[in-house]
């Protein structure tokens, strides 16, 4: 529960526990305090218990904890009946990159490059898609300038 505080927090906080409450009090108000956690906590079992027996036997390996998304996803992705960790071993993050990175600025790769048409539009031969950058024609869209209609 308080597994990121250091201490000189806890010092800081028991100097500031004894300065509120008093040397007197200190004692009865951490046995207050105890005793409070301890009621929510068997409440809190209490209830889990009620809601399992509610759900019948089909949910008894049922765990509160995989309600956290964060939780149920890692456990689904955990877990190898989809065949996600011989997906994730195969896929080269580095070596994609350097290929998309090399396509977009026009190198040859180590696979043979394709040659596409000069239109300006990607090609899809042979399953790939051709992004080199081709020069596109030179358009001259403007009017004729004349310098003796100004």
């Amino acid at each position: 529960m308080f597994n990121d505080i250091g201490p000189l927090e806890l010092v800081t906080l028991i100097v500031l526990a004894v300065l509120v409450f008093g040397p007197e009090k200190l004692p009865k108000f951490i046995q207050d305090v105890t005793r409070t956690l301890r009621k929510i906590r068997e409440f809190s079992d209490n209830a889990k218990q009620d809601i399992r027996s509610e759900l019948g036997p089909e949910f008894k390996d049922f765990e509160f904890e995989d309600l956290n998304p964060k939780a149920f996803l890692r456990k689904q992705l955990d877990n190898d009946e989809l065949g996600l960790k011989e997906i994730r071993s195969g896929f080269d993050l580095k070596r994609e990159m350097a290929d998309l990175t090399d396509s977009v600025n026009g190198h040859d790769t180590a696979s043979s490059a394709l040659p596409g048409p000069t239109s300006s539009a990607p090609a899809v031969a042979g399953g790939r898609v051709d992004m080199t950058k081709k020069p596109e024609p030179a358009r001259d869209d403007r009017p004729p300038f004349d310098a003796d209609a100004t």
